[in-house]
């Protein structure tokens, strides 16, 4: 079989939906389909695995949704998708994010392939999408399957464009996350270490964890905050307040390679993701879980979908920082607790390696297909 994957987003610049999109064609590759992406790219010639990529359109940085997406917004845009769509005939044609701008939507425009829309993101509401909904509703008609991550994304997306959606979620490679490899030496000195991965946003939750930290310290103080994630707005500012209230209890390491990504989470005793919203699904949760470090998460939906509180680890109330420094140290006086939780995470994890994902979106496209 023949599949396009589009991704409206810059290729060049790693996240949730271009790391879903390039492990789906490598396994989709492995099971015998002929797999090639359609997406933005300022630095040609990016890869992660062995994906095949047709770089369309120049991503600009645009402010959306509390975060910035790198888009292509060019006049010539559905020319050049439709040529390249002529060119390679794919069968099936899956679009991530169908409805952003323009690539996505120059896809599902000009496919005369079965189409196939995954929709990733969760917010509370859209005022674009509520703006624009007779032209989604007519669009959607041209998609023949559409898949949420989780729950929290369908029922945001269903707002808007009502219909029959299958639920498939986020994948996570437990062969580069697992329990066993090499640690960051520099931090195992006998303090236990929290460590956040994630960009540097205000929806982040970054603010709050370095103020929960700051009441961890006063009764726990043999602790560590690595905070490991680009960001250059507000990097400077979480820097001063991490002097200020955590004095050298707080390491920041800007970007972590992606190879470099498991290493930081073995040497975490806790993981933590302090996000107050905006997350449709845990996929940092996840790569934890298979690392084989306990988790402390708010209590968001798209976290709550993945992380059963007392199982995997605890759920802590959104934009509250002491429920976060009380989650916090409550694992931190129970290694018994931390390492139960660790075992339970793997367990969990196993059940979204992208093995099992990858075959669940090859049925969905048989069923289709039929």
């Amino acid at each position: 079989m023949k599949i396009g994957l589009v991704s409206p987003y810059d290729y060049s610049h790693p996240g949730g939906v271009i790391n879903h999109v390039s492990y789906l064609a490598h396994h989709l590759h492995l099971m015998g389909n002929d797999v090639k992406i359609i997406a933005p790219m300022h630095r040609k010639g990016t890869r992660y695995m062995d994906e095949q990529v047709t770089a369309v359109g120049r991503p600009l940085p645009i402010p959306y949704g509390g975060t910035t997406a790198r888009i292509p917004l060019s006049p010539w845009l559905p020319y050049q998708v439709r040529w390249v769509l002529d060119k390679e005939n794919f069968d099936i044609i899956h679009m991530h994010e169908p409805f952003i701008p323009m690539l996505c939507l120059s896809a599902l425009t000009e496919s005369q392939a079965i189409n196939v829309g995954t929709f990733h993101a969760c917010h509370e509401q859209s005022a674009a999408y509520w703006l624009g909904q007779p032209i989604l509703r007519k669009l959607g008609k041209k998609l023949h399957g559409k898949i949420a991550v989780s729950q929290p994304a369908l029922t945001y997306i269903s707002k808007y464009l009502p219909g029959d959606y299958h639920i498939i979620p986020n994948g996570v490679d437990t062969q580069h996350y697992q329990v066993n490899g090499p640690v960051r030496k520099e931090f195992k000195d006998g303090k236990l270490n929290i460590l956040f991965v994630g960009r540097l946003e205000e929806r982040k939750g970054v603010g709050d964890l370095i103020r929960a930290c700051a009441v961890v310290k006063k009764s726990f103080p043999n602790f560590r905050l690595i905070i490991a994630g680009p960001g250059i707005r507000l990097r400077g500012y979480y820097e001063m307040l991490a002097r200020i209230l955590l004095n050298d209890h707080a390491v920041f390491t800007k970007f972590v390679p992606f190879n470099e990504l498991p290493q930081y989470y073995r040497t975490a005793d806790i993981f933590c993701a302090p996000a107050n919203g905006g997350e449709s699904f845990g996929i940092v949760l996840l790569e934890a879980m298979a690392s084989g470090t306990p988790v402390v998460a708010t209590n968001i939906a798209g976290y709550a979908s993945v992380l059963t509180h007392g199982q995997e680890g605890l759920l802590a109330k959104p934009s509250n920082h002491r429920s976060l420094a009380n989650a916090l140290l409550t694992l931190l006086k129970d290694k018994q607790m931390r390492a139960r939780m660790a075992e339970q995470g793997l367990l969990t994890a196993e059940k979204y390696s992208w093995e099992n994902v990858s075959r669940q979106v090859m049925d969905f496209y048989m069923t289709l297909c039929k």
